[in-house]
């Protein structure tokens, strides 16, 4: 049997460790490196060339979806399992259009993970059918813009019209314009469910302080 080698990048230390102990007593797999943040990923990869990397999404200075773009762009067969506890339809859209091949929540069992693990390996793609649903929804909406986008961080920050527009750059009128036009794509009413919604799907992501991440 092909011994199938890993790259865990997590960020919490229980975590990573659980899952590198699980591992490393499975036959046909071997965890050869570990990271702690995006930096550290994109590091260890070159320093290791895994089969397979299992990645979280919201990671310390550069982002799961930022550590697959960086990777792919000059490893295009590298194959990339996102494991997290996010399953926002933006989340999910980004990681996979950035070249991820499964996407799984934490929850799963052991044995989902395992599974997963060799049909990756194997070039093979896992969405699980909630994950595929919410996929099709996020590719059915309309995309915002990325003006839309801006205003839409700023939102979440917690700032008024005039605020947005000073920090942007424009209108309190175009800022209101923006505002009615994301508020249409998001399907809420308001200023605050788009906020809540954007946090939810993965539109706008926080870091663990609670603060925009950028």
């Amino acid at each position: 049997m092909t011994t199938i080698r890993i790259l865990v990048v997590e960020d919490h230390p229980i975590v990573r460790q659980g899952l590198v102990a699980l591992l490393n007593v499975v036959d046909g797999v071997e965890v050869v490196g570990e990271a702690a943040n995006g930096v550290e990923a994109v590091w260890e990869f070159e320093a290791r060339h895994p089969d397979v990397t299992l990645i979280d999404l919201r990671l310390p200075k550069m982002s799961g979806v930022e550590v697959i773009q960086r990777i792919r762009a000059d490893h295009a067969h590298a194959r990339f399992i996102v494991l997290t506890t996010y399953d926002g339809d933006e989340d999910i859209y980004r990681a996979l259009q950035a070249g991820a091949r499964a996407y799984l929540l934490k929850g799963m069992t052991v044995e989902v993970l395992i599974s997963a693990i060799r049909s990756v390996h194997e070039g093979k793609s896992i969405i699980p059918p909630a994950i595929a649903q919410k996929l099709a929804e996020r590719m059915a909406t309309e995309q915002l813009t990325q003006r839309e986008q801006d205003v839409l961080e700023e939102i979440v920050r917690g700032k008024s019209n005039r605020e947005i527009g000073v920090a942007l750059d424009i209108s309190e009128a175009t800022v209101k314009t923006h505002i009615n036009n994301l508020l249409g794509k998001l399907g809420v009413e308001d200023r605050t469910q788009a906020a809540t919604a954007a946090i939810q799907r993965g539109l706008v992501q926080l870091d663990p302080k609670g603060d925009l991440r950028i």
